[in-house]
């Protein structure tokens, strides 16, 4: 597996059943808020392991980082997420959360979150760092081979000069951000997704 330098591979993955990984990041005690961090890089398959699991927990919601860092920053959004998100689900309260990058750029709606929503799932590269590790229950890294993670990267957004140019900016931030945060070590799950839908997961001594 061809990875980033700094980043470990994760071994002992075992295959496991989605409704498994579910119970393994959210429990089996309703009536409590649980919110779960999905990370990754680019083309990692992090939006859509999230809707997977939105699928297998009826009623559950998804917050997407980059909704939130959306002519804002790459990476400098945390603090958003955080007072205009999470203080507010911990609450209880719903969120209806209108950035201002929104409102300057005309981008219509709003990130809503439910109140009594019971299951929280924030996608986004960056979402497990340090900075947001205390309003986090539990946290998926997905591990894959970067050859892979470019090869869908170009499937789904070209390969332009412009794509090109915006993917060696996005690098230039991601790159030296994960290593200094490295997300892997605070994942309580590490996930490799497999052909045909399948997912391996390892667990990792360090967590939140």
């Amino acid at each position: 597996m061809r990875l980033h330098p700094g980043e470990p591979e994760a071994h002992d993955h075992q295959e496991i059943t989605l409704p498994d990984l579910v119970r393994r990041l959210v429990g089996t005690s309703p009536g409590r808020l649980t919110v779960v961090g999905i990370d990754g890089r680019g083309g990692a398959g992090k939006t859509t392991l999230t809707e997977r699991l939105r699928a297998a927990v009826p009623g559950s919601a998804i917050v997407h980082t980059d909704d939130v860092a959306w002519n804002h920053a790459c990476f400098d959004w945390g603090g958003l997420l955080a007072e205009n998100v999470l203080r507010p689900l911990r609450r209880g309260a719903a969120v209806d959360f209108r950035p201002d990058a929104w409102v300057a750029h005309g981008r219509p709606g709003s990130i809503t979150v439910p109140a009594g929503t019971g299951v929280v799932w924030v996608e986004g590269t960056g979402v497990i760092r340090a900075e947001l590790a205390p309003w986090l229950d539990s946290a998926v890294w997905i591990q894959g081979d970067l050859d892979e993670q470019e090869r869908r990267l170009t499937a789904r957004d070209g390969d332009s000069p412009e794509q090109r140019a915006h993917v060696a900016a996005w690098l230039r931030e991601e790159l030296p951000f994960l290593l200094r945060e490295q997300p892997w070590n605070r994942a309580t799950t590490i996930v490799n997704l497999g052909s045909e839908g399948r997912v391996f997961a390892a667990y990792p001594r360090k967590g939140l």
